[in-house]
């Protein structure tokens, strides 16, 4: 839906405004997937010209990383809330993976990231970006450190992994139309399409698994 904006002149009313516009690139996303969304298409929907757009975001780009760091934390959160009753590593491990794959957005999001989202944005913008994922990677890998056996660089290896590969495997768990009438008649093919949750939980669980063989000796 097109909004209609009066100029911003108070700083709440240019805080909304930057909300409005998040808002839209989040469901223009949804709708169709972050590859498929121009700057302006975001202008449009949220009833501005792409000038006033890049008041508040440099550029597409930049508007992206923002809601990247925002289901981060979303993310974040819900992982938090299943370590709380994590039995085992497998109970951690589920923790990550499911979590993550009922945000599509965050996957989408994860696998534009190094290839075009990280490109063409200020350097400031990109800080803020890395501090901010960076920052909640640390603090979900102390966590699942308790939660198992794991020390803490290995717990936030373990939750860099689990994004990093849920934005790898994203794309191909879900394949463009053209590759989906492939695999529909060709049942030899489909069975190397892979699908997300399972292959993420084997990944990282194996991972989980191995992290500890690669300590140092003791001493």
């Amino acid at each position: 839906m097109t909004r209609t904006f009066l100029r911003a002149r108070r700083p709440e009313h240019k805080q909304q405004r930057r909300e409005a516009i998040l808002a839209a690139a989040r469901e223009l996303a949804a709708a169709s997937g972050v590859r498929n969304v121009s700057l302006g298409a975001v202008a449009e929907a949220v009833g501005l010209a792409k000038s006033n757009v890049v008041r508040y975001f440099g550029t597409r780009e930049e508007i992206y990383l923002v809601l990247t760091v925002e289901e981060y934390r979303s993310w974040a959160e819900a992982v938090t809330g299943r370590l709380r009753t994590a039995r085992d590593m497998d109970d951690v491990v589920a923790a990550l993976a499911e979590t993550i794959v009922e945000r599509p957005l965050l996957c989408d999001l994860l696998s534009h990231s190094s290839v075009s989202l990280e490109h063409n944005v200020s350097v400031e913008a990109a800080r803020t970006y890395k501090l901010g994922v960076v920052t909640m990677i640390g603090e979900l890998g102390v966590q699942v450190a308790r939660a198992s056996h794991l020390t803490e660089a290995e717990g936030r290896e373990l939750v860099g992994a689990a994004a990093g590969t849920a934005g790898l495997l994203y794309p191909a768990a879900n394949p463009p139309r053209v590759l989906a009438e492939v695999y529909a008649q060709e049942p030899e093919l489909a069975r190397h399409c892979p699908q997300l949750l399972p292959t993420l939980r084997r990944f990282l669980a194996a991972l989980a698994a191995g992290l500890p063989t690669l300590r140092p000796p003791a001493g």
